[in-house]
């Protein structure tokens, strides 16, 4: 197991004090629900915060650079304070723009809303936040951060999310963001597991868990024993407005290499999957983007590959939005990895290290007569040549691993005959 760097816990001990947790012994791991929005197509999830604590409602938005709450509207707390400008906390969030209201000066950060694109200014804030521990089998007691740092942002910004969100859950490469700040209140790696649920039923919950495995998902399988892993690549430029903040991106990016289809590799233009000078290029995960969007070129080059590996009684037919290719299901199979249709896979740094996407990540039923490949395309010139979307990344179960810098996937957990919403929420274990 990676232990947390020492240098990253003495900077954050000042923020966090060994009080800060509610039981008496400090949890090796914490877990959220995680539920996907059917009109939107979003995930979201719940954190209690304030005092009185109450539960607000928040996209989820993996690359975001911390937690930002609209606080013009009915946000009540008695525990809720700003950061002070110069502080430890405003330095650790990279800032260096301040408010003053004539006798103090604080700390201002800028948010961004991935939906509609748009950023805005407010206090960096902290305040009380309590959220369920875990043993990775069972959910247990709600532990508590007393000073747990957010940015306030106003209403307007809100656009776009889920309905009742009050704000994004930021899970971004930050030291502000979700993973990095309870890593350091409570000592564990600094590492998450992302398994988003694919359906939208209202008793269904995907899972975020913060910290080391296990992540065991019934009938009583751990993922974290079947994991294959890749680098993260660190992209050097900010893939947020310039007016949100500054430096590396927040977003993760792995190294994909190549891409086949039915084994086949896909003619690319293969400088397109790095990143250049300007951090422009490569490719990013992310969870606000409902489909993986692609460079045109690449995107032309796996739809044909695509078409031309199909069996031949599956006819074409019009697009439907916001897709391109289209099919007709009358001759599409069902099989236990969804569709039966060719397979999408993402190599990496080598031949074994593959990322395959079956017919249930890659194929959207828009009706009971037309299944859709669920790939997008981006234009020719985007900021990232590949953003792997929700779709894909839905019933497979993702690690972070911020200390050593690399992301460990599953492929589908339907492999394994087990599914994303199969972590037990609903009995609790003596942790």
């Amino acid at each position: 197991m990676a232990s947390v760097p020492y240098n990253f816990l003495l900077f954050f001990s000042l923020l966090f004090p060994l009080s800060a947790a509610q039981t008496s012994s400090r949890p090796k791991a914490l877990v959220l629900r995680v539920k996907k929005d059917a009109p939107t197509l979003q995930h979201y999830s719940f954190l209690f915060q304030r005092t009185p604590s109450i539960p607000i409602k928040l996209t989820v938005d993996l690359g975001g650079k911390f937690i930002w709450v609209d606080c013009d509207n009915g946000f009540n707390s008695s525990t809720k304070t700003t950061v002070p400008c110069h502080s430890a906390e405003c330095a650790l969030s990279g800032t260096s723009a301040c408010s003053s209201n004539g006798i103090d000066a604080f700390c201002v950060e800028s948010s961004y809303n991935p939906i509609v694109k748009v950023s805005s200014t407010g206090d960096f804030s902290q305040d009380v936040v309590h959220i369920q521990s875990t043993d990775g089998k069972n959910p247990g007691k709600m532990v508590r951060v007393r000073k747990f740092l957010f940015t306030c942002a106003p209403t307007s910004l809100l656009n776009g999310l889920v309905r009742h969100s009050v704000g994004i859950a930021g899970l971004g490469r930050s030291k502000v963001a979700i993973p990095s700040l309870f890593s350091a209140a409570f000592g564990f790696p600094r590492k998450f597991a992302l398994c988003l649920s694919s359906s939208t039923n209202a008793h269904v919950y995907g899972v975020v868990f913060l910290g080391d495995g296990p992540y065991v998902f019934l009938p009583g399988i751990d993922m974290s024993e079947s994991l294959t892993y890749t680098p993260l690549i660190l992209n050097p430029v900010s893939t947020a407005p310039s007016s949100s903040h500054n430096g590396p991106s927040a977003d993760y990016f792995i190294g994909v290499k190549s891409i086949k289809v039915n084994g086949k590799v896909v003619p690319l233009n293969t400088s397109l999957l790095s990143i250049d000078g300007n951090g422009v290029g490569g490719t990013m995960i992310s969870t606000v983007e409902p489909y993986t969007v692609l460079e045109t070129s690449i995107y032309k080059a796996v739809v044909g590959a695509f078409v031309k590996a199909l069996p031949k009684n599956v006819a074409r037919v019009s697009p439907v939005s916001p897709f391109g290719a289209c099919f007709s299901a009358k001759n599409i199979a069902p099989t236990r990895l969804g569709p039966s249709v060719p397979t999408i896979d993402l190599v990496f740094q080598n031949e074994k290290v593959v990322w395959s996407i079956y017919g249930t990540n890659s194929m959207v039923y828009v009706n009971d007569k037309v299944a859709c490949l669920g790939f997008v395309d981006g234009g020719k010139k985007p900021a990232t040549s590949i953003v792997i979307g929700g779709y894909q990344i839905e019933d497979n179960l993702f690690q972070f691993d911020l200390d050593n810098s690399r992301l460990g996937f599953s492929n589908t957990l339907n492999s394994r005959q087990t599914t994303c919403s199969n972590f037990n929420f609903t009995s609790t274990g003596n942790i």
